[in-house]
């Protein structure tokens, strides 16, 4: 547990260096690298043979992050105070800093002009963002902070404080391969599902912990409800089409006084998602910022389990 609260705090602290991510890139284009690499190898026959060959794929993907994160957690943690420098390594599969970053930015730009507010917000969603109003790019934004602290953030943590840097690592990697390869069109239908349902299964515990935090940061945050977040997420976060994203969503609705979800495009493709929440639809730069803050004291909370975890 405690390489799980060094890492949190180092990455709140530093992120990962642009100058590191420009020499060497991160292990997450490592390991989508190495998706791309089975996909071309395994992808093909009929649907039978293709959901067995995506299985044998993420089986493969896992041994090797498995044995990867193992020599490592092994090998520095025979070192003088070896929990640091594997804290350091473990940092790099969290995202607390950079989430924040890419979030204030939409922020900001929305505040120049709704074109400036579209380009920085598709860089954190996939759907089309180019038919979207100025409410619809704030709760883009906000949806996908969300969403992200639940699996860019409290889940890597959560596998991380079970089973070290092994963990964390297996995590990424399967949810790295469901946003790759998790897909329902007709290639990855198959070839994708064991990624699809191993994410879903590996997620189910942070989501519900990352709603969880959100609420009781909501209590802390003076233009928040705690009371709303929790009857928001009882009542909608099950309507999402995720088993998952739905838990942070509801609670970043109704803690905010905001409706999230709903209609999205992507690419031709509309889906008619549910509605969470019961306050408003215009959403403005503020309510990100305001999404900002409350994210930030969930942080906390989560530094505080951490530790919490550690000295017990």
């Amino acid at each position: 547990m405690s390489l799980t609260l060094l890492a949190l705090l180092i990455e709140a602290a530093f992120g990962y260096p642009p100058a590191l991510l420009a020499r060497i890139g991160h292990p997450v284009i490592w390991i989508g690298a190495a998706i791309d690499a089975l996909d071309t190898a395994l992808n093909r026959g009929p649907p039978t043979q293709r959901r067995l060959r995506g299985a044998l794929a993420l089986t493969l993907l896992l041994f090797i992050c498995s044995c990867i994160g193992s020599a490592l957690q092994r090998a520095l943690l025979v070192l003088p105070f070896g929990v640091i420098p594997l804290a350091f390594v473990a940092s790099t599969l969290l995202a607390q800093r950079s989430l924040h970053e890419h979030v204030a930015k939409v922020a900001q730009a929305l505040d120049n002009s709704l074109e400036q507010g579209r380009a920085a917000v598709a860089k954190i969603v996939g759907r089309d963002v180019t038919k979207l109003d100025e409410s619809g790019v704030a709760r883009a934004a906000i949806e996908s902070l969300a969403e992200n602290f639940s699996d860019g953030i409290v889940a890597p943590a959560l596998w991380m404080a079970v089973f070290g840097l092994p963990g964390a690592l297996c995590y990424k990697a399967i949810n790295t391969a469901d946003s790759m390869i998790g897909h329902r069109d007709e290639r990855y239908r198959d070839f994708g599902f064991a990624a699809a349902k191993i994410d879903d299964l590996v997620n189910l515990p942070a989501s519900r912990l990352a709603a969880g935090l959100l609420t009781v940061a909501a209590g802390a945050h003076f233009r928040a409800s705690a009371r709303m977040a929790a009857r928001i997420t009882l009542r909608d976060a099950h309507k999402h089409a995720s088993p998952n994203a739905g838990w942070p969503e509801a609670a970043m609705a109704g803690a905010l006084g905001l409706k999230l979800g709903g209609k999205r495009a992507y690419g031709a493709h509309e889906i008619a998602g549910a509605t969470l929440g019961d306050g408003r639809l215009d959403a403005t730069s503020d309510d990100i910022r305001r999404a900002l803050k409350l994210y930030r004291v969930a942080l906390a909370g989560l530094w505080l389990l951490a530790a919490a975890a550690w000295l017990l």
